[in-house]
């Protein structure tokens, strides 16, 4: 996914001269393809997230649409009041660009391990999550906050996901992209990486029946579509690298619930099993239940 993030903002930013990439004085191997592209809209703000953050948002006042990279929770947690206060209030053009979503740098421990980040950013009211599943939906999403700059945040994962799109897809806000379609009444809807995970579980006999969507795009704005989306399946499982509570199968149940429909979701999400353990993206995730 970081590498076609990298290749698909170069291309955007050939035709987007509006478009910079600010990082935590990290990404090295991944983003020098823009860096020696556009030496004049690439910035090193170094290990100072909060005021990269700031500047990204100052920046963005004056026209810029600007991509802040870091890892995990960094450019999150650290910045959640420049986010809330800077860049979402004001409804400006800044792309939060998140590296290793869920248990990617499980290795690193918990200052790592991004599992809370969703409940963080969805409460913001103009943010607009970004959670591609494969390197076809990073490009997807890219090309559409091209085209609608605002406040958003892009997840990456990073452990070498596999294509499950054969062209990048048609994505909006909201939208649910079928990856496997099948008979049933049934089906898996996951974000982010782990989509990949819920196309392995399709193979085994408890999932037989079931289809599998994505949903790269999502936030507060594309809450009230979901009940008509809800209301053509008999049962919705949501599958998310992201601790149960106030992530995207919660986000899914409010939606559900104000329409009367909370009785068609379950939700598979990250046990807090999971707090405080270290290990392997795969060793995590089989830990706290995916």
């Amino acid at each position: 996914m970081r590498n076609a993030f990298i290749d698909e903002l170069v291309k955007l930013a050939t035709i987007h001269d509006d478009i910079v990439l600010m990082v935590g004085d990290l990404g090295y191997a991944v983003v020098e393809p823009f860096a020696e592209r556009f030496p004049d809209r690439f910035i090193n703000a170094g290990i100072a997230e909060q005021n990269m953050m700031g500047m990204a948002a100052g920046m963005a006042s004056e026209g810029c649409h600007v991509f802040v990279y870091s890892i995990a929770n960094f450019p999150t947690f650290r910045c959640a009041e420049q986010i809330r206060n800077d860049v979402d209030y004001h409804k400006l053009p800044v792309t939060v660009v998140s590296v290793g979503g869920g248990l990617a740098y499980g290795n690193l421990g918990y200052s790592h391990h991004a599992v809370q980040d969703y409940g963080l950013l969805r409460m913001m009211p103009n943010m607009l999550i970004a959670a591609p599943g494969d390197p076809m939906e990073v490009r997807a999403c890219l090309r559409y906050l091209a085209r609608h700059p605002g406040p958003s945040y892009l997840r990456l994962g990073k452990a070498g996901e596999p294509c499950l799109h054969r062209e990048v897809p048609d994505v909006a806000p909201g939208r649910w992209l079928p990856i496997s379609l099948r008979d049933g009444a049934a089906t898996l809807l996951s974000t982010g990486a782990a989509v990949s995970s819920a196309l392995e579980w399709l193979d085994t006999p408890a999932y037989a029946g079931h289809s599998l969507h994505s949903m790269p795009l999502w936030g507060m704005g594309s809450k009230p579509q979901q009940a008509e989306r809800l209301s053509g399946w008999g049962e919705v499982i949501t599958v998310e690298d992201h601790i149960h509570d106030a992530g995207f199968g919660s986000w899914l149940l409010e939606a559900a619930a104000s329409a009367g429909l909370a009785g068609k979701v379950r939700n598979r999400a990250l046990s807090t099993e999971i707090f405080g353990q270290v290990g392997s993206q795969k060793t995590l995730n089989r830990l706290g239940g995916l």
